[in-house]
């Protein structure tokens, strides 16, 4: 079998030298923005933008970014580590990680809640260091999950992203996600927190994508299409579970996404919406499938050796980096398959 996946992978290369250019950008990348492979590196996109409801480069030519979500930053610190964001890039054939932070935790995780916010964002830091080094976009994730409500921690938020757009409002590689999964509250609510806190980023990063979260988990579309923000260069989140979500949410999207919704899935899943068994590779072969059809970039949740089924690594694994393929669950095996499928187009 590993024989097989790194044939495959090689197939992936020579089809990138024969187009010219693979992966996340137009064709036409300028000289020095290449692999020696071929494979335009996604520093060639410049900054990022939204036209006609598409996720689109500097040129405003459409792009695609596939790829990987961290569990809470503290307890997977020993991911963000230089040889392993050189094999995501390089090997795996991942141009965006998106760095999940929580702002209300249990144990150590909690931005809002624990006291560990030095902590938090040298992770951060070291994040979008690693991924600018390795030509790879970042997401800063204001990981809101059982606070629920994203107004509870309104003022904090803003405190946090005047910071971090400070910080890199002259990257060209990060994005800001300011609320991660609401849920208990209406959009009015979202839409309300969001307008507080975009301009504050806007302030400093004023050709920064913002990515805003909706109810139900990020999963009610529909209430944002009725009254979508008046902002310019946003895209709306997208979460799904392909054990949990089937037929019925992915017309739900397609619908959204032809009415000129600009989507970004930041966070998706192989299993059950619990992280848990069972793994549904049909479905989601059948939501990526869709995804590309419809131009809608994805990170999978989670790349992490956390005891559980939608984790890629295995978590008996000691190391992290120089992973094999014994080293992968079944959902980080289908991880690589579906991203050397993808990475041509």
């Amino acid at each position: 079998m590993k024989k097989i996946l790194t044939l495959l992978l090689t197939v992936v290369l020579l089809m990138a030298v024969l187009t010219g250019s693979a992966g996340v950008c137009a064709e036409g990348a300028p000289a020095g923005n290449v692999y020696d492979d071929g494979r335009a590196r996604p520093s060639s996109c410049g900054h990022l933008q939204v036209v006609n409801g598409k996720l689109s480069d500097e040129q405003g030519e459409p792009v695609m970014l596939r790829g990987v979500s961290t569990h809470d930053l503290i307890i997977t610190e020993s991911f963000l580590n230089d040889k392993l964001f050189g094999e995501l890039s390089r090997d795996v054939g991942v141009n965006v990680v998106r760095l999940a932070m929580y702002t209300h935790g249990v144990g150590v995780m909690g931005y809002c809640t624990k006291g560990e916010r030095a902590r938090y964002e040298a992770d951060i830091d070291k994040g979008v260091t690693l991924a600018t080094a390795h030509d790879m976009y970042a997401i800063i994730d204001w990981h809101i999950l059982s606070d629920g409500d994203p107004t509870i921690y309104v003022d904090q938020a803003k405190d946090f992203f005047a910071r971090m757009a400070d910080k890199y409002g002259d990257h060209n590689n990060v994005l800001y996600e300011i609320c991660n999964e609401p849920n208990g509250v209406d959009w009015p609510t979202v839409r309300a927190y969001a307008e507080q806190v975009i301009p504050i980023i806007r302030e400093r990063a004023p050709k920064a994508v913002i990515i805003v979260g909706n109810p139900q988990w990020s999963s009610d579309l529909k209430s944002v299409l009725a009254d979508p923000l008046d902002v310019e260069n946003v895209l709306y989140t997208l979460h799904f579970y392909a054990a949990s979500h089937g037929e019925d949410s992915r017309k739900a999207v397609e619908e959204a996404s032809q009415q000129g919704l600009p989507i970004f899935v930041t966070e998706y899943g192989v299993t059950a919406a619990t992280g848990g068994f069972p793994r549904d590779l049909d479905s989601a072969d059948l939501w990526i499938e869709l995804l590309e059809r419809e131009g809608i970039s994805y990170c999978m949740w989670t790349f992490s050796k956390a005891a559980e089924p939608c984790s890629a690594v295995r978590s008996t694994v000691p190391k992290y980096n120089g992973f094999v393929e014994e080293d992968y669950t079944a959902t980080g095996l289908w991880l690589l398959k579906t991203l050397a499928k993808y990475n041509t187009k």
